[in-house]
């Protein structure tokens, strides 16, 4: 080891990588692991038929090579690059998996879980792990990409989205431990890391396809740094804070050097937020003040004259302020929409992937609710916080307001019920995998650490 890093954050993280044990873990991070896993399968089932996932899937089919994981719900062989690459992105393709990580009490916008939790399934598979190290390696990659993110904060400024970034130092560290790399040849992997690195919200703001590409991308290129690592190649010693490392580059900088390593071994951060909605998370306030206006009242979308969404500033200018319009890719102009998402609201009064179909984007409906519709600032409100307003022909009002929508971890946090309501939403949805697979799965996961080979979670993943 260099005496340049030895002690160096890089190298902690790296450490804690390699040495943490199923038994460093308190019952609740073992509950929200497994919380998550079965979330994230969840909307890998929901999202298998995703728009342009089958194409991806062939192209994966025509390239062949090693046959070391299995395309969940499809079926087929593939290297473990590959098919980690691809589960991932039908685990986003209704933007539906687990955000936000929390950090040091602090809560930030990521999209980890989609991408950690197929990595240490694909690299599980393929090396005949249990549950107990299924749940150990999820946990470990999870605490390195939280951590990262979470010292420099996070921002849209630079235009880089961190599924493609910071997720892929998490699945290197989850490859590079079920590879069984040593210290320095994880540190290569993490350097290897440092070449790959993209992603732009410019995929979210013109609502494309490629909106959930990095979610994999991170996956894949993540394993093949650490394959890469073991075969002998060497990487930049510190990927993170060399002169021009992650944060020099990609960040405006690391502000909080000791989030990298405070409480490391005793807390392990990950995703805290469930996905009630199949859509952005920034637009779920305005959604459930929308929902809340027409449970509460009979409200039918024709009378209605005026709609009057009120979201903060950072809001109001991202991409989901920007005005409504259907491209080439229209779920994705759905997606990231409070015009598209707080009509469906009102309209079809609930938020299901089913509603982010081309025919239902283009219903006239649709069209005619988002005609009424306006966007102004919320001053002074935190980021998660809107006020819907609605004006009717007849001259009634209606208004609802919250800074706590529905899968807040600290406020307003969804149920293990709702977890599993949610799983079986997705399963009902897919039409892939059978009532009784289903059940079966659920049983392997809410008793993770007892499983002995990932390969039994596998086989009723397939159709």
């Amino acid at each position: 080891m260099n005496a340049n890093t030895k002690g160096s954050p890089i190298e902690e993280l790296i450490a804690n990588v390699l040495e943490t044990r199923f038994e460093n873990f308190d019952p609740a991070t073992v509950e929200h692991a497994k919380n998550r896993m079965i979330d994230v399968i969840g909307c890998l089932i929901g999202g298998a038929n995703g728009p342009g996932n089958s194409s991806l899937i062939e192209l994966i089919r025509d390239w062949g090579g090693k046959e070391e994981a299995t395309i969940l719900i499809h079926g087929g062989k593939a290297p473990a690059y590959n098919v980690a690459m691809i589960n991932s992105i039908m685990a986003r393709s209704y933007d539906f998996e687990p955000v936000d990580v929390m950090v040091d009490n602090t809560i930030i916008p990521a999209h980890t879980s989609g991408t950690t939790v197929m990595t240490a399934i694909s690299m599980g598979e393929m090396k005949g792990i249990n549950g107990r190290e299924l749940i150990a390696t999820l946990m470990v990659g999870d605490d390195v990409s939280a951590r990262i993110l979470a010292a420099s904060g996070f921002g849209f400024e630079l235009g880089w989205d961190g599924t493609g970034t910071v997720n892929m130092f998490g699945t290197a560290a989850i490859a590079g431990r079920i590879l069984g790399l040593n210290r320095i040849q994880l540190r290569d992997a993490f350097g290897i890391v440092l070449n790959q690195l993209a992603g732009s919200f410019q995929n979210i703001w013109d609502g494309t396809t490629a909106f959930k590409l990095q979610q994999g991308m991170s996956a894949r290129n993540g394993i093949f740094s650490a394959q890469l690592a073991k075969s002998g190649w060497t990487g930049p010693e510190d990927a993170l804070l060399g002169k021009f490392g992650y944060y020099h580059l990609y960040t405006e900088g690391c502000r909080n050097l000791e989030i990298l390593t405070k409480d490391l071994g005793k807390r392990y951060c990950s995703d805290v937020t469930f996905k009630p909605y199949p859509c952005c998370r920034t637009t779920h306030p305005a959604i459930d003040c929308a929902l809340a206006i027409v449970q509460k009242n009979p409200i039918e979308p024709r009378d209605i004259k005026e709609v009057i969404l009120r979201v903060p500033h950072g809001a109001l200018k991202s991409f989901c302020g920007q005005p409504f319009k259907i491209r080439r890719f229209p779920h994705g102009d759905a997606n990231f929409s409070y015009y598209y998402t707080v009509a469906n609201a009102l309209l079809r009064k609930s938020v299901k992937p089913e509603h982010f179909s081309d025919e239902a984007i283009g219903d006239p409906q649709i069209k005619a609710l988002i005609s009424k519709m306006s966007l102004e600032e919320l001053p002074g409100a935190i980021f998660q916080s809107a006020e819907l307003k609605i004006i009717m022909k007849d001259g009634r009002q209606f208004s609802e307001f919250t800074d706590s929508p529905k899968g807040n971890s600290v406020n307003n946090p969804i149920s293990k019920d709702e977890i599993i309501a949610k799983f079986w939403a997705n399963v009902e949805f897919s039409q892939t995998v059978t009532q009784k697979n289903a059940d079966r799965l659920l049983k392997l996961l809410g008793n993770l650490e007892e499983l002995d080979q990932v390969d039994r979670i596998i086989k009723l993943l397939v159709i």
